[in-house]
């Protein structure tokens, strides 16, 4: 029987909340498959470690990670602790320590779930967003300078190469072909932005010779944003830069129902490193310790790394369960209109998996 060693890093806020309902799923899932199970390790780097060691995660943290079949994280920040601190110091820190290159977030609007767009049919919203995850606009170079004085400057640099772009385009339109429209939409600023966007532009255009099979279209970030609404149908693979993307998918997650719903992985399409799954919520500080968090994100995240370590029909099984849940009103939590826990969610999860 295979093992897969995961690593499990709930983080803060309801990170603490939906990483063991994720936990508790993952391994009643492998009991009732039979074919494998999961050695877990977790790690407690989050807001409290940093105030007790100064840093986010030990300065060996990424060899204790390294050894891992997947990561499962759950969220970064600490209402106490500046944002750039949390999230530099632990989840950008694996992801770019890993070279997690492809950040990809799928969207649908899942049975049962009261959408916002009330002319939009689940089958008319069922799309994959990429985010280039390791250099752009969060590429962390830049600085300050006169700090405090009239004169203070700040800089953030957002730093595009060949090499970055070529292969996070390479990838969308790999994944575009996979899929059965075939279609793939550059999103790009290039009109604003005429140095790094441009290129952008003219790499798309050489990547697009590869595949003949797909059929794509450059779509400007801000007219992305009226067509995600408007013409959510002539979506279907997306692809963007670090921040264009961050944004996107943030929209496209409350366009299908809620921030609690959605996926997303860290992915080193090479597999040379460990890659990393995580709901896109955040941490929630505001309904933490109540167990109003939605789980749904995180075991949607639980079917990605399925599928990425080679498990296909425990990732189906897992993603039909999902389904029957979502479909049931009376286990919706707040976040979609409902008045359900989170062990409420899980526990009837755990139920149709067994």
């Amino acid at each position: 029987m295979k093992t897969y060693r995961i690593a499990t890093i709930p983080g803060d806020g309801i990170g603490k909340e939906v990483i063991p309902a994720g936990q508790q799923v993952m391994e009643v899932l492998a009991k009732a498959c039979g074919t494998f199970a999961f050695e877990f390790e977790n790690f407690g780097w989050d807001g409290d470690y940093y105030r007790k060691h100064g840093v986010m995660m030990p300065a060996d943290g990424l060899d204790a990670l390294r050894n891992k079949d997947a990561i499962l994280f759950g969220s970064a920040g600490d209402p106490h602790i500046p944002d750039h601190i949390t999230l530099w110091g632990l989840r950008l820190k694996i992801c770019q320590g890993f070279d997690q290159y492809a950040n990809v977030r799928p969207t649908r609007i899942l049975p049962g779930i009261d959408a916002p767009l009330k002319r939009c049919t689940p089958q008319d919203l069922d799309w994959v967003i990429v985010r280039e995850n390791s250099e752009g606009e969060y590429s962390g170079v830049g600085g300050r300078v006169h700090q405090g004085h009239p004169i203070e400057a700040a800089t953030d640099v957002s730093i595009m190469t060949r090499a970055g772009v070529e292969r996070i385009l390479r990838y969308a339109f790999k994944l575009a072909q996979s899929r059965p429209r075939k279609l793939l939409t550059v999103v790009t600023k290039s009109n604003a932005q005429r140095h790094a966007m441009v290129m952008w532009d003219e790499i798309a255009l050489q990547i697009s010779k590869e595949f003949p099979d797909v059929k794509w279209d450059k779509e400007l970030v801000d007219a992305a944003t009226a067509r995600m609404v408007n013409r959510p149908a002539s979506l279907d693979t997306l692809v963007a830069t670090n921040l264009h993307a961050d944004i996107l998918s943030d929209l496209a997650a409350a366009l299908a129902g809620s921030l609690g719903i959605a996926p997303t992985g860290n992915i080193d399409p090479e597999r040379r490193y460990p890659s990393m799954f995580e709901p896109i919520h955040g941490s929630a500080f505001d309904i933490m310790g109540k167990g109003l968090a939605n789980p749904v994100g995180t075991f949607w995240s639980v079917v990605m790394l399925l599928e990425h370590i080679g498990e296909p029909a425990a990732a189906q099984r897992l993603m039909a369960v999902i389904e029957s849940v979502t479909a049931n009103p009376a286990l919706h939590t707040g976040d979609l209109g409902g008045k359900a826990l989170t062990v409420d969610v899980t526990q009837a999860v755990c139920k149709a998996l067994a």
